[in-house]
């Protein structure tokens, strides 16, 4: 049975304070920062129960100086009495989404197909973004359920290790669908893109095109499931062309592209002077393949000012759609993230529901050729 918002068990703690007399009238009502502590949650969540007792009258909120009980138990019994409190306000469902950030070669589309399908599902949506942090993550699930979402939308953090806050999830069997990226090895049902297959068709047009000498570039995460099967693709498809690849055609510690709230500037010149002088030191290189979009226009930039963009071959994840780019220059993977948005909202309404849905599923992804 679904337990109720955090925010509705504080909500209900106080009010029964003050109807046995625990809190008499005029009397000072604990803190948002001692609720906060008293209940390990959210200052969000002690002040939406705070609110929602002053929205009734029930107390007086004075800045700087706490809140007041306004009535007597006597006659709180006879305000309450028939008021229905529920999870969600009718026609009010929430969804919550979190992401660690979005723009407009990925992550954009992905957010307008969630929010077109709860809007057609009599959904509302609530949007968190965590830019990198762990710490974030956790706090925005925190959030989100003392807010009293009905569920949760997931893209996970990218790092070596699970979010405690989100195996909590599984463990509490809460509503919940991962997009992009899956964990491994932990029952929630996951929408995205068969990254592997789509490397690998990328790798056989670079092929085609004469190149043996292909370098993958990534930043630090390979372990993050998108970036792992990119990976595994790229290194399967040199066995499958009786080729062999080796570390000295990787390039897999681009740590300023990773989305952060902090991104330095001396990280990301750093980064660029590891690709210009790896390109300088390894003219047997002809192609690249970049694991995302900012790291292949952080590339594409230092190739330009090499004067070898014309040389070289760049080809890469995500990009921007075919419709505002009518000639791109280079060949890329354009995943289906509307239809995953979209997909991801109608399993968590079932999981809502209480019904099963697939642990994985892959949306078709296109492969863009360049001009």
């Amino acid at each position: 049975m679904k337990r109720d918002p955090l925010y509705l068990k504080i909500y209900n703690d106080l009010l029964a304070g003050i109807k046995n007399g625990t809190y008499a009238s005029g009397s000072r009502l604990p803190s948002e920062k001692e609720l906060s502590s008293n209940y390990d949650v959210s200052r969000i969540t002690s002040k939406k129960a705070l609110e929602m007792l002053a929205e009734q009258n029930m107390i007086t909120r004075m800045p700087g100086k706490g809140s007041y009980v306004s009535y007597s138990g006597e006659r709180v019994d006879e305000i309450v009495d028939g008021i229905l409190i529920e999870r969600q306000p009718e026609g009010k469902k929430v969804i919550g989404v979190i992401v660690d950030s979005f723009g407009v070669a990925f992550g954009s589309q992905l957010v307008c197909g969630i929010e077109w399908e709860c809007r057609e599902q009599g959904y509302y949506m609530m949007l968190r973004c965590t830019y990198g942090s762990v710490e974030e993550e956790a706090k925005a699930i925190e959030d989100l359920r003392g807010f009293g979402v009905c569920g949760i939308i997931l893209m996970c953090v990218q790092g070596e290790t699970y979010n405690a806050a989100v195996l909590k999830l599984s463990v509490e069997k809460y509503p919940v669908v991962l997009v992009d990226r899956e964990m491994k090895g932990v029952p929630i049902p996951c929408v995205g893109t068969d990254n592997y297959n789509a490397v690998k068709e990328l790798m056989d047009i670079l092929f085609e095109d004469g190149h043996k000498n292909i370098c993958f570039l990534s930043h630090p995460f390979l372990r993050t499931s998108t970036v792992e099967a990119r990976f595994e693709g790229y290194k399967d498809s040199y066995l499958e062309h009786n080729l062999v690849t080796n570390e000295g055609l990787w390039i897999t510690d681009i740590g300023s592209m990773v989305p952060q709230h902090d991104r330095k500037q001396e990280q990301e010149e750093a980064d660029q002077h590891r690709i210009e002088n790896y390109i300088l030191e390894n003219p047997q290189v002809t192609a690249f393949l970049a694991v995302d979009h900012t790291t292949a226009v952080m590339t594409y930039k230092i190739l330009k000012k090499l004067n070898l963009d014309q040389e070289k071959e760049l080809i890469f994840f995500d990009g921007v759609d075919e419709k505002n780019d009518a000639s791109p220059i280079f060949t890329h993977v354009m995943q289906g993230e509307g239809e995953i948005g979209r997909t991801a909202v109608r399993y968590l309404i079932d999981r809502i529901r209480g019904r099963e849905v697939p642990e994985r599923t892959y949306i078709p992804y296109d492969i863009v050729r360049g001009k």
